[in-house]
């Protein structure tokens, strides 16, 4: 220690001299003494106590005294934080000390250790340096041998409080009762008594002042009953402690014996800074009137609790959710129109409606600040690029992104949060998701919607109908929060393969956006203008290591993939990449193109061969369109008329409805057999109508008119153009009705060389989303009823039908004869 500081009170040393020492005379002091501030104790006469002294300043006052009579001036220093005091910064009130040893210790300090002799005051500075050199003046004090009655009457019940303590395991106080009684002089049990007390500088000081003798052992005893009452408190706190607390908790019993202690104290809880700060900071984050209401209200439970009580945590990570959260944090929109497009066609090819989509709501934001967020549903095959657009989307409007994926989320919990009385208890996904953004206004992609299940913990889907209703999010309740927070200006899109799937309600707080998958030529366009250029900047390679030839890119496309998105296209032309990039690490130099001659020298054999289109026409076999989940498809339908009771049977794994659609082509052509001249009685027939590719599950309605022209076909033994494909459901009374995949389907057909396509009436609409280039290539020939596919295919009658301008019909000459061909 580098100062003059108390090493430890040793009060056997103290007692046992103011016991023995008997005054031999008044004692004598020079007028002048050196000073020795001391910090931490108050020296009372007869006192003896150690010190250790390391300043210089009072290392010269020691090295002063030991020269001439040993004699100091012991005073305590007002501020003991100050390691060089002032004149100003000592207390003048003091107690002349001998010095009785004294000790050099390595680290260049002393140790002393010193006896208080009498009471003095320093009337003035005689010396600064090197030690303080001061004035004093002996105080007298009246001495009480024969105390009167009332001074008896304190002093006895000084030494009551005494015992008591004593009872208590106070060993100073057992000490102090061994030489106490032996002591007539109030004044003198006084400072006995104040120099073992602990008392506090200020309150150890004040006694020292007093030079009443009475007085002083009056305000004694007054210390004396108040650390008698803390001490009894004491024993009854750990009197209820041990009776609530078991051997096993005896840390967490010790620890709320300390906390007991400061609340009688009224001392400041250790938390209170912690507390302070977390008040602080729910001020800081700007919260709603009631969220802010509930914050404090938590916050003062949480102060009143034991640090280390179970239910002290829950609070303090419940304020935590609640600070974390970004009540009023936002981001500014990207207003400008221009930059927004530049980056949705920097980042995707085509998806026109979806970037108009996205314009008009920025142009709406431009205009009127407080528009709520739309709610948009991409619905899609795999790998059309339903998620990179979400990002893409926040990238153009300048808002932090945030997806969560819902496929197989059974538990209500994940989109409310879990009650905050369960272990582990966390808020939703939704919430998790806004704090991760950081943003009250982020765009939020819920993917896989479509695939959200239900058991006995609740219905996920029915939790998100709040989460997704415009008039309803802008107050959502998560069960850990159990405070209102504001999701109206988030924007929610969610994803999924087949909108079918989703709940009725909650299709109905959505805007259904499609996204049906991409043609042939727009694969082809994709990966010259994205896939590859990345692709190769991911395996190290350059333009000039590696070329893949227009050719080759639309072989892998027909021959290597078969889906609607681009993922496998990626894959196989990663692969590509991969075996290029083995041979310029292996040394190989020069440009390496890829066409579709030596394509499968990369990717093995093709893996997916076209439909085979039919060599002629033929009777019974009609082409058909169909759409699946990775694009459009031509489907042959082929019927047998034999011999028979009357029955039908129906191949190549159909599924109901489509089953149903056989049967209601039977029934339209048994109602048509006198028009189309169909002889024979259909009891006496059976009819075999059959799908090839049978491993591969078939169903839907779209067929319909597919599966009558076929029967007719082969009920009147005349045969189908093969240039002709079909779409359309049709009803018993022949209607034929709109179906869905148009555009998939015209691509199908493009595929397979087939160039004319019967649709029905009402999809002529669905004409305007397909691609110019790939209208020019078609023909198509509107429907509404079945019997005119039967005059188209079978030329019985024909009439002459208004296109609209986007629609090229194919005009057909008549020609007599039931059986002519086109």
């Amino acid at each position: 220690m580098a100062d003059d500081k108390k090493n430890d009170p040793t009060t056997d040393e103290a007692t046992a001299v103011s016991a023995e020492k008997k005054d031999s005379g008044e004692l004598i002091i020079p007028e002048t003494l050196p000073l020795l501030p001391i910090r931490d104790v108050v020296i009372f006469p007869f006192m003896i106590v150690p010190l250790f002294v390391g300043r210089e300043r009072s290392i010269n006052a020691v090295d002063a005294a030991l020269t001439k009579d040993r004699l100091v001036f012991a005073s305590t220093q007002k501020d003991i934080t100050k390691e060089d005091p002032d004149p100003e910064d000592i207390y003048t009130s003091g107690t002349v000390c001998m010095i009785m040893r004294m000790l050099k210790l390595p680290d260049g300090r002393i140790k002393i250790l010193v006896q208080g002799l009498s009471r003095a005051k320093a009337e003035s500075f005689a010396q600064t340096k090197p030690s303080y050199i001061v004035n004093v003046t002996k105080v007298k004090e009246t001495v009480v041998t024969e105390p009167p009655l009332e001074v008896e009457a304190i002093m006895r019940n000084v030494r009551e409080q005494l015992e008591k303590l004593a009872s208590y395991g106070k060993a100073a106080f057992q000490e102090v009762m061994m030489v106490i009684d032996n002591i007539v002089d109030p004044g003198r049990m006084a400072d006995l008594v104040a120099s073992n007390l602990g008392l506090k500088i200020e309150d150890a000081q004040s006694v020292l002042e007093t030079l009443d003798s009475v007085k002083r052992l009056e305000k004694v005893n007054e210390y004396l009953i108040k650390e008698l009452q803390v001490s009894q408190m004491q024993a009854k706190i750990q009197s209820q402690a041990k009776e609530e607390m078991d051997k096993s908790q005896r840390e967490y019993y010790l620890r709320e014996q300390m906390r007991a202690i400061k609340n009688e104290l009224g001392d400041i809880e250790e938390v209170a800074e912690e507390m302070e700060e977390i008040k602080k900071k729910i001020k800081k984050v700007k919260m709603p009137p009631d969220v802010e209401k509930e914050a404090f209200k938590q916050a003062e439970r949480l102060e009143m609790m034991h640090p280390d009580a179970a239910e002290a945590a829950l609070i303090r990570t419940y304020l935590e959710w609640l600070i974390d959260l970004p009540w009023s944090k936002s981001t500014n929109d990207a207003i400008s129109l221009k930059k927004a497009k530049e980056v949705l066609d920097s980042d995707h090819y085509d998806l026109e409606k979806i970037k108009e989509r996205i314009l008009e709501y920025l142009a709406v934001r431009k205009l009127q600040k407080k528009t709520k967020g739309p709610i948009l549903c991409f619905v899609g095959p795999p790998g059309v690029g339903k998620t990179s657009l979400g990002k893409s989307i926040a990238k153009a409007m300048g808002r932090k992104f945030v997806r969560i994926s819902l496929g197989g989320i059974k538990d209500e919990a994940e989109i409310r949060g879990h009650r905050r009385t369960y272990v582990g208890a966390l808020p939703g996904r939704i919430i998790q998701g806004i704090k991760q953004a950081g943003s009250v206004n982020p765009v939020f992609m819920m993917d896989e919607i479509d695939k959200i299940g239900m058991d006995f913990r609740g219905d996920p889907s029915s939790a998100l109908l709040e989460v997704l209703d415009p008039e309803q999010n802008y107050a959502f309740s998560d069960h850990y929060l159990n405070v209102p927070f504001d999701l109206s200006k988030v924007m929610f899109i969610t994803t999924a393969n087949m909108a079918d799937p989703i709940p009725e309600p909650l299709k109905d707080r959505m805007e259904i956006i499609n996204l049906p998958g991409y043609t042939e030529e727009e694969k082809t366009a994709i990966a010259k203008k994205f896939i590859v250029s990345r692709q190769l900047q991911e395996h190290g390679l350059t333009k000039k290591l590696l070329e893949i030839t227009d050719g080759a890119i639309k072989q892998i496309i027909s021959e290597y993939t078969r889906e609607a998105g681009l993922r496998n296209l990626e894959r196989e032309v990663a692969s590509i990449c991969r075996k290029i990039a083995r041979k310029v690490a292996e040394g190989k130099k020069g440009a390496n193109v890829i066409t579709s001659q030596n394509l499968h020298e990369f990717l093995g054999v093709p893996r997916f061969l076209p439909e085979d289109g039919q060599e002629k026409d033929e009777v019974g076999v009609t082409t058909g369109l169909a759409w699946t989940p990775v694009g459009g498809e031509i489907l042959y339908i082929e019927t047998t008329i034999m011999k028979g009771k009357g029955q039908i049977t129906l191949t190549g794994h159909l599924g109901d409805v489509m089953k149903e659609s056989a049967q209601a082509a039977l029934s339209y052509a048994r109602s048509r057999a006198k028009d189309l001249n169909i002889d024979g009685d259909f009891k006496e027939l059976d009819i075999h109508i059959h799908v090839p590719s049978g491993a591969i599950p078939k169903d839907g309605p779209s067929a319909g008119i597919t599966m009558a022209t076929s029967l007719i076909s082969a009920l009147m033994q005349a045969p189908v153009s093969k240039d002709m494909a079909m779409t359309g459901e049709i009803t018993l009374r022949g209607r034929v009705l709109p179906v869905g995949g148009i555009k998939e389907k015209c691509l199908a057909a493009l595929r397979a060389g087939i160039k004319t396509i019967i649709i029905p009436e009402r999809n002529k609409r669905d004409l305007e989303e397909i691609p110019k280039d790939m209208r020019q290539k078609l023909t198509f020939i509107p429907v509404k009823h079945m019997d005119e596919v039967v005059d188209i295919m079978f030329r019985k009658k024909h009439k002459t039908r208004t296109a609209p301008p986007h629609v090229k019909i194919k005009k057909l000459k008549k020609h007599g004869g039931k059986h002519a061909r086109p």
